[in-house]
């Protein structure tokens, strides 16, 4: 093995760390700040050498912005010459359009069809703490030590799921808040069948808690909808679906879902 790529085969064997998406987050949220900061403090040569890049970096922008303006004209790209000789009825409303504004409007139509295809029943849920999410476990002789967390919502784990050793496991996932299956509710059918939970696609709290699979209002999960005898339109069976959590199963003790069509 080369020996810069340690890394790489580290992270292939072990994987990243679970708050790994969150600290990446939270970095380009700071990039504006740093940023700032750079531009007021930065001096003499430094500080010039900033400035060019920024202000490189705007004029850039400001090209794009005026692009993407000019893309949304309306109307015809070149006046008409009056040639003196009267139109038919039917040629009177026509008229050229503009090539660019038929772009952005195909391009307006391709994320719209993109957004309602995923469009959900819940756009926007309540957020959850950590101390509400994980409870602190005391470990070791004297119950001094703090490092283990307990998950107090429902979880979903796969099929072949092995815990760690219990002295190596930091985040547990109790048996009796492990769900399986949901109780999923077709709209435009009207049925409600209790289908297997395949996955956890989506978590809304947090990228962490999708990784452990927790289960909250507002989780994406899929589902097998395999019973329910759905085609694609070649004739094959729809083996699995999305569907969003629409309540608590903290405290309902169920998962009940409205099914993604």
């Amino acid at each position: 093995m080369p020996q810069n790529e340690y890394i790489e085969q580290h992270i292939k064997q072990h994987g990243r760390r679970l708050d790994h998406d969150e600290k990446k987050r939270k970095k380009a949220a700071r990039e504006g700040h740093r940023i700032a900061k750079d531009a007021q403090n930065l001096k003499g040569w430094k500080g010039k050498m900033f400035a060019k890049k920024r202000y490189s970096e705007k004029v850039e922008m400001k090209k794009k912005i005026k692009a993407h303006e000019e893309s949304k004209i309306k109307g015809p790209s070149k006046p008409k010459e009056d040639d003196g000789e009267a139109l038919p009825t039917y040629l009177l409303d026509r008229q050229t359009t503009n090539t660019a504004k038929a772009i952005s409007s195909s391009i307006k139509q391709k994320r719209l069809e993109k957004a309602s295809k995923f469009q959900v029943p819940l756009p926007k849920v309540r957020g959850i703490t950590e101390e509400e999410m994980f409870k602190v476990i005391k470990t070791g002789k004297s119950k001094s030590k703090s490092w283990k967390r307990m998950i107090t919502k429902h979880t979903f784990v796969g099929e072949g799921f092995t815990r760690n050793p219990v002295k190596m496991e930091r985040i547990i996932r109790p048996s009796a808040l492990r769900q399986k299956k949901a109780n999923v509710t077709h709209p435009e059918l009207g049925v409600t069948v209790f289908l297997p939970i395949l996955a956890v696609k989506k978590n809304p709290q947090s990228p962490m808690y999708t990784k452990l699979g927790v289960l909250t209002k507002g989780t994406i999960i899929e589902v097998n909808v395999s019973d329910l005898g759905l085609v694609t339109a070649g004739g094959k069976v729809v083996w699995g679906k999305y569907a969003q959590i629409t309540n608590e199963p903290d405290r309902d003790g169920c998962v009940n879902a409205v099914l993604l069509v």
